[in-house]
C-alpha cells in the first residue's frame, strides 16, 4: 500500500475525486469536492490537501488535510476529514497508517495540533486522540471535537 497527496492532472485525481463524493457527498455537492480537490492541487498554500492509500491500482482510503471542517472552530487549524477505508480492507490497520500519516504530513507543514471532528464512538480513543469538546455546525448541531499532537516539537 502507498499513500499518495493528490497532484494537479495526477492520473488518480478523477478516480479520487469519485471516491470521496460517494463517501462523503450527496448528489447535491459533487461540484463541491470537485472544485475543492482540484484548487488543493493547485494552491501554493500548504493546505488544503488530499491523499489516498493506493494498493494495486485500486484507491482503498481516503484522508484530507482541511483548513476547517464546516463547524463553530474557526480558531483551529488544520482539520483531518474524509478519513474513509474500503470495507473490503477494515481490519487491517489502515485506518490507522492513514491516521498516522496525516499526523506527520501535518507536523512537516509546521502544525502542532490536529483536529477532527466525529459521531464515531471509541474509534479515535483508541490512537490516541482526545476528545476536548464539542463544536457545533452551521445547521445549529454539535459533534465531538478531537485533537492529537503532531510531534513536532518532539
Amino acid at each position: 500500500m502507498e499513500i499518495i497527496e493528490l497532484q494537479e492532472k495526477d492520473k488518480l485525481f478523477e478516480k479520487a475525486l469519485q471516491v470521496f463524493w460517494e463517501q462523503w457527498g450527496n448528489e447535491h455537492n459533487y461540484k463541491f469536492y470537485e472544485d475543492a480537490m482540484i484548487h488543493s492541487c493547485t494552491t501554493k498554500s500548504d493546505i488544503p490537501r488530499f491523499y489516498v492509500a493506493v494498493e494495486g491500482g485500486d484507491i482503498i482510503g481516503t484522508y484530507a488535510l482541511i483548513r476547517n471542517d464546516m463547524n463553530s472552530r474557526q480558531d483551529l487549524c488544520p482539520w483531518l476529514a474524509c478519513l474513509y477505508v474500503n470495507e473490503k480492507h477494515r481490519g487491517k490497520g489502515i485506518g490507522a497508517m492513514l491516521l498516522q500519516h496525516g499526523l506527520k504530513e501535518t507536523a512537516k507543514k509546521g502544525y502542532e495540533n490536529l483536529y477532527l471532528s466525529t459521531d464515531l464512538e471509541g474509534y479515535y480513543e483508541k490512537y490516541g486522540w482526545n476528545n476536548s469538546g464539542v463544536v457545533y455546525g452551521v445547521s445549529g448541531g454539535y459533534i465531538k471535537l478531537y485533537e492529537k499532537e503532531t510531534g513536532l516539537n518532539q
